[in-house]
């Protein structure tokens, strides 16, 4: 009786040390699950296909960083999808939790940036010639992360119109409504005056309009006790477009480290094109409202 349980209890430690105390998750074709297979691994480290060649050493360098940005941006946008839920469904305390989130990996995207500012301008020169006409420009899902935070230029769509699966998927997030309109829809709902603009209006209604859905918001931060979660929810979007604007700016600034005043690889202006988005803003009412806040 006793070597029998000393040899269950043997094979419990054994199953312990393997990482399976409950029991054996199988894959596709009935194999075990195993870390590697689940993150198809090895066909991740096999996507770093240099151009250049021989292949110059940093050229692994910059590919890796713009792969891993491009998975960031994917997960931005899956966050951001059911933000947009939470929003249509009247959930703001959710779509707090993950906007943060958000926050949460798009600081990350501001740190991952300096990685690039370890390398150095000639080693850069030494395989750019090899990305022509390949340019970040063309990233789509930060179009899309663009498009659905508010920013938004029509111009930008003919730029992917070669690849249709893309266009379409552009041309729906850019006809959709972007977190702007349902955080105002929200409000809205809850009794808030917030008049949208028009494309034909004047000057003078664009600036009517705005200073009425000012005063508006200004009720929620001059209190913010009374209006608690409409509060922190227009802070999370003021900090997710301020890290789109940091990012932009170590973006630009890195850029111009790099490869200074050339054009980019795309027949973009290169950094005089970067330095023209630094100023814009998904949310231009919640950065207006602060001027106007008083004790």
């Amino acid at each position: 009786m006793t070597g029998r349980t000393r040899d269950i209890s043997e094979e419990g430690s054994k199953e312990k040390m393997e990482g399976c105390p409950v029991g054996t998750t199988y894959g596709a074709g009935g194999t075990p699950l195993t870390y590697n297979k689940y993150l198809k691994v090895e066909e991740l480290k096999s996507l770093q296909i240099c151009q250049s060649e021989p292949a110059h050493h940093d050229e692994p360098l910059f590919i890796i960083i713009h792969q891993t940005y491009e998975l960031w941006f994917k997960l931005i946008l899956h966050e951001l999808d059911l933000v947009v839920e939470m929003l249509k469904g009247d959930r703001p305390k959710r779509a707090i939790f993950y906007l943060r989130r958000v926050v949460a990996i798009m600081k990350v995207l501001v740190n991952q940036i300096h990685i690039l500012e370890t390398m150095e301008p000639r080693e850069f020169l030494g395989f750019r010639h090899n990305l022509n006409p390949a340019s970040g420009f063309q990233s789509s899902q930060f179009r899309e992360v663009e498009f659905m935070a508010g920013l938004r230029n029509e111009h930008m769509l003919k730029h992917f119109e070669d690849d249709p699966v893309v266009f379409e998927k552009l041309t729906e997030r850019f006809n959709s409504a972007s977190l702007g309109d349902l955080f105002y829809d929200l409000l809205e709902k809850k009794g808030f005056e917030l008049p949208r603009d028009k494309k034909d209006d004047s000057e003078d209604e664009l600036a009517a309009k705005e200073l009425k859905r000012i005063n508006e918001l200004k009720r929620i931060y001059e209190d913010p006790d009374k209006y608690y979660e409409l509060h922190e929810l227009a802070e999370v979007l003021i900090d997710v477009d301020e890290l789109i604007g940091l990012w932009r700016t170590h973006h630009v600034t890195v850029v111009e480290r790099i490869i200074g005043f050339k054009r980019g690889t795309g027949g973009s202006e290169g950094v005089g094109y970067l330095r023209s988005t630094l100023t814009k803003r998904c949310f231009p009412d919640l950065w207006h409202l602060r001027t106007h806040l008083e004790l």
